[in-house]
């Protein structure tokens, strides 16, 4: 099972301040038992909202909110995808981290969906479309920066 374990952003990463030396380092060690036990797929930490927007939908209208967002408790920072055999064991890891911010801070683990949650409506055609587009990200991936 996939996981994507959000580090929850907080007044102090909304402004832009940066973890310490032995922060990062500390995070690097955990990141790393991470990799060497073939949990963490993927991790990155997120800039600011400030520097971001969002898409808010309505039918065929499309309107842009640009950052930063005032709600703090409900923006995130950074994130993880892992590979765990149950939610239990990814929060297992999850309280082996050491603390993502500054004071108090908080990481969502939410479960990803795969092909076979989404049953009849994922069809044999659909399942294949995603298979190719899965293949090309992979491909991309392997492909130098631009």
């Amino acid at each position: 099972m996939r996981f994507i374990v959000m580090i929850k952003a907080t007044a102090d990463s909304e402004a832009g301040v940066m973890p310490t030396e032995e922060e990062f380092a500390e995070m690097g060690r955990f990141n790393e038992e991470l990799v060497n036990a073939g949990v963490m797929v993927s991790g990155e930490g997120l800039h600011p909202s400030s520097k971001g927007a969002r898409v808010h939908f309505s039918g065929k209208n499309r309107r842009v909110v640009d950052g930063p967002f005032a709600e703090t408790k409900e923006l995130v920072a950074g994130f993880w995808i892992w590979q765990c055999a149950s939610l239990q064991e990814a929060i297992d890891w999850a309280k082996r981290c050491p603390n993502p911010m500054r004071g108090d801070s908080e990481i969502e683990i939410r479960r990803i969906y795969e092909a076979e949650d989404f049953g009849e409506a994922f069809t044999p055609a659909l399942r294949e479309m995603e298979d190719r587009l899965r293949e090309q990200l992979a491909a991309q991936q392997s492909q130098p920066a631009r």
